[in-house]
């Protein structure tokens, strides 16, 4: 494929009409809180992009980041806009092997030098030299630093490289840190977390660099807010149990086979930020809470170590043993409380994109 083939010649090639591209170029605008308006500014850019070189290294990572990818659904343009990328090294979906393929990234990196936007998924070990994740007889943090100088931009993609993920899990034997640790402010970042990500929210950020040629507003936790500037509980379609003070009490009651809310069975959706449940999964058929399971807060810096998945978020985190039962009766009253909270105050919260905290919720 010609690398100087605008994104609109090889999706003509791909059988998909202007109508088809111009509503993709609608709903990208919606997803990154752009107005109507700017579809056609979008599309203009989109059609004049050329093909910028991608390189993918995934380092202490599960290959669930890249599993996601794949599991687009195909044909959309959504998997097609990926094809508007020279994706110029990805050890996992990429043919060359070896010598062959570090040959690939060497010169990638030397002739789209300043240009090319640099993906990483998964954690970078540090202890003892890195030597517990290399490729081709490099550490991961080896190979990191090689690539951070002529980026243009990173992308952390998934938890792992955004806030070091399972890997970073104390005790931490790796000394696993995130991209953001290493790059310390040298390059633009980008994190796209998720365990995995959304293949959606992948293809819009792409969208917008391509568009823009820059990287799209970002929240504290360097997150783009088109997709993570609300909570799954700002979103969900279960908020109105939880407004009511109905909560299902285990996985086979009444209240969970009548969709009631799942904080008290450990939701930890008031904390967590993401589109999970605007874009959800699957082509948009569902998302984990739609299936009856909580959220566990996979898209949050340290989700690992916040206690049970299953442990309400305004419960305290010690056994349950140790807790009075007026503590108990105080954790879900808390609960039933949170829905009628000071709207002033979680309007001003949202405003300024303050993470809401379990303490918040005892509050």
């Amino acid at each position: 494929m010609p690398r100087d083939d605008s994104l609109v010649d090889i999706l003509q090639r791909q059988g998909v009409s202007r109508r088809g591209f111009l509503k993709f170029c609608t709903a990208m605008a919606s997803l990154m809180a752009l107005p109507p308006g700017m579809a056609p500014a979008i599309a203009e850019a989109l059609s004049k992009a050329k093909r910028p070189s991608v390189i993918w290294l995934s380092f202490q990572e599960c290959t669930g980041c890249t599993e996601s990818l794949t599991r687009s659904h195909s044909p959309t343009v959504e998997s097609l806009i990926l094809d508007a990328i020279s994706l110029d090294y990805h050890h996992t979906l990429q043919a060359a092997a070896g010598t062959a393929a570090e040959a690939a990234r060497e010169h990638a990196m030397k002739e789209f030098h300043g240009k090319y936007l640099l993906i990483v998924d998964g954690s970078i070990p540090i202890k003892d030299g890195g030597v517990y994740s290399t490729i081709a007889g490099m550490t991961n943090l080896q190979m990191l630093e090689d690539a951070i100088d002529g980026a243009a931009a990173i992308v952390a993609m998934g938890t792992c490289a955004a806030f070091g993920g399972l890997p970073h899990a104390n005790p931490n034997p790796t000394g696993a840190v995130s991209v953001l640790d290493i790059v310390k402010g040298r390059k633009p970042v980008i994190n796209v977390p998720g365990c995995p990500p959304i293949p959606v929210v992948i293809t819009g950020v792409l969208s917008h660099y391509l568009t823009f040629g820059t990287i799209p507003d970002l929240d504290h936790n360097h997150r783009p807010l088109a997709f993570f500037g609300d909570s799954i509980h700002d979103r969900c379609y279960r908020r109105p149990f939880y407004d009511k003070g109905l909560f299902a009490k285990t996985f086979d009651d009444e209240g969970a086979r009548n969709g009631w809310c799942l904080y008290e069975l450990g939701c930890k959706g008031p904390t967590t930020y993401n589109a999970c449940a605007t874009t959800k999964w699957n082509n948009g058929a569902s998302f984990p809470i739609q299936t009856g399971h909580p959220c566990l807060g996979c898209s949050e810096p340290d989700f690992w170590d916040a206690g049970s998945f299953y442990t309400p978020l305004s419960a305290p985190s010690m056994e349950v043993s140790k807790v009075a039962a007026t503590a108990i009766a105080a954790g879900a009253a808390a609960g039933v409380a949170f829905g009628l909270y000071d709207q002033q105050k979680r309007k001003k919260a949202k405003q300024q994109h303050k993470t809401v905290t379990a303490k918040d919720l005892e509050s």
